[in-house]
């Protein structure tokens, strides 16, 4: 028993800041919860952890943040995310896995940064629905792959100039899409096992409290402030993912 507190407590501790990010920016919740458990947790629990932290935390904010949500706008992303999931998820044992982190995070880092320090942020016009369904495409590949679906729509919106509201209603209601066709690939697939309930049971509720404080501090930020924290959230995210891959790729060559 004494050796098994220190990991309940790192689940609860890390679902509970994973789900204050969450509730205030509408992603990141896998970025924040494996940068906790990736240190104590088995890969395979902990990747059914985060998705299912990620899916509890985003129908929270979904019935909480409702302004700006705009269906006509979000069906693109949705369709484009539903065929890809199931790609990813094909191409999962097909990819360098390794790679695929290395070259996600070498795009988002210095793409995020130059939109984080631009005075004038230019706004991408072209493409319309289809674009934006291409958009929906990569992030559920990347969500198939490894779990990362918010960090190209994410982008995607902020490049389009959205409103705030626009763009955490697009963003987490993608999100919660797509997390829920993948934990049910999980369930399916039998990695959500009986052993696994006490562990997702304590998410839930670790997640509750955290998520309604970040969905409140949202619904006072501005536009900017806004951006910036999208745009820091994507950065770091690039940066784990480069921390995690690069010294693989360098101990290969």
């Amino acid at each position: 028993m004494a050796e098994g507190l220190p990991v309940y407590l790192l689940v609860a501790v890390g679902a509970g800041v994973a789900g204050f990010v969450q509730g205030l920016s509408g992603f990141a919740f896998g970025l924040v919860a494996m940068s906790f458990w990736a240190w104590g947790l088995e890969p395979k629990l902990a990747a059914v952890l985060s998705t299912f932290g990620a899916l509890t935390g985003q129908v929270i904010a979904a019935a909480t943040v409702r302004r700006g949500f705009d269906g006509r706008a979000l069906m693109p992303f949705v369709f484009g995310g539903v065929l890809g999931v199931p790609l990813g998820v094909w191409l999962l044992p097909r990819l360098d896995i390794v790679l695929f982190k290395a070259c996600l995070g070498g795009m988002l880092v210095p793409w995020c940064l130059a939109m984080l320090f631009a005075r004038n942020l230019s706004q991408v016009r072209w493409g319309g629905r289809i674009a934006d369904a291409v958009s929906g495409l990569l992030g559920g590949i990347c969500g198939g792959v490894g779990g990362f679906t918010g960090p190209i729509p994410t982008l995607w919106c902020t490049l389009r100039g959205m409103a705030r509201d626009a763009q955490r209603s697009v963003i987490q209601n993608f999100n919660l899409s797509m997390l829920a066709v993948a934990f049910t690939l999980q369930a399916g697939a039998g990695n959500v096992t009986v052993a696994m309930l006490p562990m997702l049971a304590l998410v839930a509720v670790c997640v509750l409290v955290p998520v309604l404080l970040g969905a409140r501090l949202y619904i006072g930020l501005s536009e900017l402030a806004f951006r910036r924290i999208v745009l820091g959230l994507l950065t770091v995210s690039g940066l784990a993912l480069l921390v995690s891959s690069v010294p693989v790729l360098l101990q290969r060559a």
